[in-house]
């Protein structure tokens, strides 16, 4: 049986870097290639783990772009891919793609990235896991006409809505390739330890973060990281079902999320959406 090939992006820290050790301690006759914006974190962890490394700048979708081409020269297909990478930021910043740069870290390069390889995904296992977050359920409500925030904007609601887009496009995935070989799935990993929300100042997160509170908390990033690598190693339709959504739980349980992601027309008009954001065909 040949090697499963795993794309972890995110890969350089976090839940990301300790689903790589994880995978690799447990699971070694796995091909792994992780993905982060530092070209030394990532490099690092991809030494430790026997991995490939890549990188690419999530506000920045022509090195999306980069990345799609680099990774087909490199493998002929992809087993599973995990979208990880992402992040809660402060005040509302604008990249060069016009678009908010949480929607775009969090969702809209994701959705890139995995548009341009739906062919080597579908060579493979087709396996795409989304991480998501309960701050889809808690906060999150998508607005199509305003998903860049123009009218109005928080750190956390916009943080809210990308996972809550991650979930819709989740479902989507499943309505349109689950047929054609993809297998995909939306998962909490948990709220983890971890550098996430750096770049954001307000109260709440600070606190949570930043403060003793988060020893109690907040779960440890290798139990996150356990979390993410139960579904990149786990089988779809036995061990997580089709576009569906789970929380940190093993075996794994789908969970009630935000009332939006069961809108199926919803789903199709994000998409479409979406698709015109970062400049592909919604087909």
């Amino acid at each position: 049986m040949s090697e499963r090939i795993v794309v972890v992006t995110g890969g350089s820290d976090g839940i990301g870097a300790q689903a790589a050790r994880r995978i690799a301690r447990q699971e070694p006759g796995q091909r792994l290639i992780l993905v982060g914006r530092s070209r030394d974190k990532t490099a690092a962890v991809a030494r430790e783990v026997g991995a490939e490394s890549y990188i690419a700048d999530y506000t920045r979708l022509d090195e999306v772009r980069e990345l799609a081409a680099d990774l087909r020269r490199s493998v002929d297909r992809i087993d599973v891919l995990a979208n990880n990478a992402g992040g809660i930021f402060g005040e509302r910043t604008v990249t060069a793609d016009g678009n908010e740069k949480t929607l775009q870290v969090n969702f809209l390069a994701p959705f890139l990235l995995t548009n341009l390889l739906l062919d080597l995904l579908q060579a493979g296992e087709g396996g795409v896991i989304n991480t998501s977050s309960v701050s889809a359920r808690i906060v999150g409500k998508i607005d199509v006409e305003d998903l860049n925030h123009t009218r109005s904007y928080a750190p956390m609601r916009a943080y809210g809505d990308a996972k809550l887009a991650t979930i819709l496009f989740t479902r989507g995935l499943h309505a349109r390739y689950g047929a054609q070989g993809i297998n995909a799935a939306a998962v909490d990993p948990g709220n983890v330890r971890t550098g996430f929300g750096a770049e954001n100042n307000d109260f709440l997160t600070r606190l949570l973060y930043r403060t003793p509170l988060s020893r109690i908390a907040l779960i440890s990033p290798e139990k996150g990281g356990a979390n993410l690598a139960y579904f990149l190693t786990g089988r779809p339709g036995i061990d997580w079902g089709h576009g569906r959504f789970y929380a940190q739980t093993e075996p794994a349980k789908p969970r009630q999320t935000n009332k939006q992601v069961n809108n199926d027309a919803l789903v199709e008009t994000l998409w479409t959406r979406s698709a015109e954001l970062v400049g592909i065909g919604s087909h």
